[in-house]
């Protein structure tokens, strides 16, 4: 696919790796609708790439449908859906300290979010994406979910967070394979450790330490190279139903 004068729907694109996507987009051509819970945050960066921002909560499908209805009627039907937005969360089964079990509702929440919320956005987006005119090789669109290398190897207490994004990774193939027909790609991208707004609330020794467990490049990942690779993954009409780990080679430890 040409990125050049295609719409884009970028969820969770007001910060962080979902910033960074909608910037290499926008870099790249694409008239980019920024979504986002926070509003504020989104039209920030709507602003600096020439996008428009929408306020949407990707669990909530009244939201997203009248999100993904102005950018259609400003942009088009968008071509790529790169969906970003998600949250994480560590919570031990069960609480030596308290006595008690997790709370059932925190990883109801973050599943919701990550899995559900992404499942809600794409859905909404590819019948509409279905309906649209071909472009070269009878494609349609490109979908992109974000899993985790945590998919792969969660460690203690991610069982919510690994759940989701095991269940984004193990959606892919047969998301594929249901959306072949109308010639819309899926395909998945599992980072490993990048420096995000959420590592940098960390205290610098454990990001230190954190960036020297990657075996190379021996440092936290950049934003930009995630969007990079969504950026190719648009281009490259041959890539589909595949989860690619983006992590320098990191096998995550338990804990």
């Amino acid at each position: 696919m040409n990125i050049q004068g295609q719409a884009a729907i970028v969820t969770g694109g007001g910060s962080g790796l979902g910033e960074a996507t909608a910037r290499e987009l926008a870099s790249k051509g694409a008239k980019v609708a920024v979504l986002d819970v926070n509003l504020e945050k989104a039209q920030a960066v709507a602003a600096d790439i020439g996008g428009l921002a929408f306020q949407a909560d990707v669990t909530d499908t009244e939201s997203v449908s009248k999100a993904l209805e102005m950018a259609e009627e400003a942009h088009g039907v968008a071509r790529i859906i790169a969906n970003i937005a998600g949250i994480g969360g560590a919570k031990r089964v069960y609480n030596k300290k308290t006595g008690e079990p997790a709370p059932l509702e925190d990883f109801e929440r973050i599943v919701k979010i990550s899995l559900t919320g992404t499942y809600n956005v794409t859905r909404l987006a590819a019948a509409r994406m279905a309906k649209s005119e071909p472009l070269e090789d009878n494609e349609r669109g490109v979908v992109i979910f974000t899993s985790s290398a945590a998919a792969m190897d969660g460690q203690v207490g991610q069982q919510a967070y690994s759940a989701a994004k095991g269940g984004l990774a193990a959606m892919t193939l047969p998301m594929a394979r249901d959306l072949a027909q109308f010639g819309i790609r899926v395909m998945s991208i599992a980072p490993g450790l990048f420096n995000t707004p959420l590592m940098q609330t960390l205290p610098e020794p454990i990001q230190q330490s954190l960036a020297e467990s990657i075996p190379f490049p021996n440092r936290l990942g950049k934003p930009e190279e995630f969007a990079q690779l969504v950026s190719h993954i648009a281009e490259n009409t041959h890539l589909n139903g595949e989860v690619i780990r983006l992590d320098g080679a990191i096998r995550l430890a338990p804990r």
